[in-house]
């Protein structure tokens, strides 16, 4: 019997068994975001690169020495980050960015967070971790901004409460379903106001089947129409996390089915469906 040749390790070099770098994130109530990255082992400056995926823009924070051994950048609240995804990076002297893996994430000062509104604007910025397991901050900018609260199902009615930012409800306020594909059909709904906060009720019957979006339109025809939504809380992507149960019903488009969901950029939709 022929002995076999002995197998020659392959040596690895220090690049393929460094770990990438990490990164710690706490959110502030003001929606201003710092990150405590692990040290990168390269001498030189540091950044910390956020990159728009929707697009090319692209924000560079310096990254500078904070306690054990780790660097620091932040992301105050004024910074401009339009809406999107934007993945994390750390650079080096110049060199090649780096994908950030996500740490710990203190989200706790999001929850229940409550923005004044005297901007004009509400701007929300929630770090997560994708599906590779890499850093990826969400970011919102919304003015005005209608938030979603407690929704209220029933047998043939939908009632959401909410509260706008951004915006006064006048008398001619009023809620607006409009049917994506097509798009053109609008059913409406009254608003019942309270200073800043509103609730309104859908019914559902009388919708088509197909996904209908919702907007408030907080000073009627001539004011903004103003997407409904749930942003302030630490939750990223609602869409599999916050799941509504669908009612059954005879309507004039026949039997459907329907229920309220939040897409996954957080807005709020009601979707129907044909039953049977």
């Amino acid at each position: 019997m022929r002995t076999p040749a002995p197998q020659t390790t392959p040596q690895r070099s220090d690049e393929d068994t460094a770990m990438p770098p990490r990164a710690d994130c706490i959110a502030d109530s003001a929606g201003g975001l710092t990150f405590d990255v692990t040290e990168t082992g390269e001498p030189g400056d540091a950044l910390l690169v956020l990159r728009r995926r929707e697009g090319t823009e692209e924000v560079s924070l310096p990254l500078s020495p904070a306690a054990d051994g780790r660097l620091r950048a932040a992301l105050p609240s004024g910074v401009a980050l339009p809406e999107g995804r934007w993945d994390a990076y750390a650079q080096v002297a110049g060199g090649e960015p780096r994908r950030l893996t996500p740490g710990v994430n203190d989200l706790r000062s999001l929850v229940d967070r409550m923005p004044s509104g005297s901007l004009g604007h509400v701007a929300v910025r929630i770090p997560y971790a994708t599906k590779h397991g890499n850093l990826t901050v969400r970011s919102w900018l919304r003015a005005p901004h209608a938030e979603a609260g407690e929704l209220l199902i029933e047998k043939d009615e939908l009632t959401v409460r909410g509260r706008v930012f951004g915006t006064a409800l006048g008398p001619d306020a009023h809620a607006e379903l409009r049917h994506r594909h097509p798009a053109g059909s609008v059913v409406r709904a009254e608003v019942r106001a309270e200073q800043a906060r509103f609730a309104l009720t859908l019914p559902y019957g009388a919708l088509a089947p197909g996904i209908w979006d919702l907007w408030l339109r907080s000073a009627g025809e001539t004011g903004p129409r103003v997407r409904i939504a749930r942003l302030l809380d630490d939750v990223a992507d609602k869409k599999g996390i916050f799941a509504y149960p669908a009612v059954e019903l005879e309507t004039e488009h026949g039997p459907v089915q329907a229920g309220p969901y939040y897409t996954r950029d957080n807005d709020l939709s009601v979707a129907v469906t044909a039953a049977g």
